[in-house]
């Protein structure tokens, strides 16, 4: 399973059983040769490998995916590069399952972006990064697009190259309109009335319950938005607001045109200079869905609402 210098294997398994013996046995190897492991994988997943390692368990980086990876905008950038880049020189091992059973379809569409985002982040470096697939409780396409981001394919009877192989297609195949909410309000915006658009989202949060920090992180992600669409969306945009399955939704969109596959999901080094907009809203928000094309661009990211909203103003 182990090459040099990426290696992106999809693991395809059936029940605990070969899940935990797949795992724990990548785990093991590594930490048997001296790498740095780290294990990123939904909560009850996580719990099995954990209990399976023992003691091992002390020496691996353990994270729960549903937290971290809640939105698949921020994975590379706070979870595998991340722990890579702690690591500099060395070979390190990841355990990475962005995609499980109840993923929502929009949820779904973000994380199989990013698993074809991966080749093109980690190449050149020296990494292997596993990712389960739950072969019996996933959709069959779902397990159709892990072989077109996966060069290798593993399951119980050994590993072999991908003849699907096309992870570009994948990014273009989700790169589609966003769809149309039933209800939103709605501000058009440019230099002068930026401010504005930052106190709309506001509102609809407040409407929704949102207050103290999550508030100021739903503004700040606006703000950054507006900014990136004044700076490289024409000098004006448009934000949409509305309510989406217990979700607060704040749509920006411009005349821009991303081009860059991996803007949002690069770390930043604080000490130099450059863009940070897209990769803030990556890791304030719950989700982020992208629509690019030439001469548009909309940008859509959700924020869970609070369990208990007060009434609207």
């Amino acid at each position: 399973m182990l090459a040099e210098p990426f290696a992106h294997p999809a693991l395809f398994y059936r029940g605990d059983r070969e899940y935990v013996a797949a795992t724990s046995a990548f785990v093991r190897a590594g930490l048997a040769v001296g790498e740095p492991v780290a294990v990123a994988v939904p909560a009850r997943n996580l719990a099995l490998i954990e209990a399976e390692l023992g003691d091992d368990a002390r020496s691996v980086h353990l994270l729960d995916m549903q937290e971290a990876g809640r939105n698949p905008g921020r994975i590379i950038p706070a979870v595998l590069r991340d722990f890579a880049d702690r690591h500099p020189g060395a070979h390190v091992r990841i355990v990475g399952e962005p995609i499980w059973p109840g993923r929502t379809e929009a949820e779904y569409g973000a994380a199989a972006q990013h698993e074809a985002l991966i080749n093109l982040s980690f190449a050149g470096r020296r990494a292997t990064i596993v990712c389960p697939y739950d072969a019996d409780g996933l959709d069959p396409e779902v397990i159709k697009e892990a072989e077109r981001t996966h060069p290798v394919l593993c399951d119980v009877s050994g590993e072999r190259a991908s003849d699907e192989y096309a992870p570009d297609l994948v990014v273009s195949r989700h790169n589609r309109p966003l769809g149309e909410p039933a209800d939103y309000v709605r501000l058009s915006f440019d230099h002068t009335n930026l401010s504005a658009a930052r106190g709309l989202a506001a509102r609809r949060a407040a409407e929704m319950g949102f207050s103290g920090d999550r508030l100021d992180d739903i503004q700040l992600a606006v703000a950054e938005l507006g900014a990136n669409s004044l700076d490289h969306g024409g000098g004006s945009g448009t934000i949409r607001a509305w309510a989406e399955g217990g979700r607060l939704v704040c749509e920006i969109s411009d005349a821009g045109h991303i081009t860059d596959p991996l803007v949002g999901r690069r770390p930043v080094d604080p000490r130099h200079a450059g863009s940070r907009g897209l990769l803030i809203v990556n890791l304030l928000s719950d989700l982020v869905r992208v629509h690019t094309r030439e001469g548009a661009t909309a940008i859509r990211v959700y924020f869970d609402a609070p369990a208990s909203p007060r009434p609207a103003a």
